[in-house]
């Protein structure tokens, strides 16, 4: 992992961070950014406020949530995409969001037209990787300001 690509993840998460906060007033916890070699997602954990996850508790209001965030997200897609486009390069094709109530995380997905398949993991610690594995840039941002990396196994980076 060059420097150059640790660079890129860390402005992506903190321009990505920033818009959040602006837009409903709430910092996630934390944001991760997996950067590979066409798609760009980013999780941002206990992304919803605690009214949001009060209301949903209840089906309807998780639909709400989900409604919401999903309007939300469209509305600074442009922003977004373009400031994906400075940091690094590269035009987004497709976004989307997606966001899971119960756990208050929210993760946005840019691609460049490939199929984007995300599983959201438990936070036991994964097994270590081999150094024959090939992973994709990981950036994960907590709450502590401090930036950590990790690796995604299966990717082509």
């Amino acid at each position: 992992m060059s420097k150059a690509d640790l660079n890129v993840a860390e402005q992506l998460a903190a321009v990505i961070e920033k818009y959040q906060l602006e837009r409903t007033g709430h910092a996630p916890t934390s944001v991760s950014v997996i950067l590979g070699e066409d798609t760009l997602v980013v999780t941002l954990r206990d992304a919803l406020t605690k009214a949001e996850r009060t209301l949903a508790q209840t089906r309807e209001g998780a639909a709400r949530v989900q409604e919401f965030h999903r309007k939300l997200f469209a509305s600074s897609e442009d922003q977004l995409s373009a400031e994906i486009l400075r940091i690094t390069g590269r035009k987004v094709q497709e976004s989307a969001a997606e966001i899971q109530p119960d756990t208050g995380t929210v993760v946005h997905a840019f691609t460049t037209g490939a199929m984007v398949q995300m599983f959201m993991l438990t936070k036991e610690e994964p097994p270590p990787l081999s150094d024959e594995t090939k992973s994709e840039l990981v950036i994960d941002k907590g709450k502590d300001g401090g930036m950590g990396q990790g690796h995604d196994e299966g990717g082509s980076g």
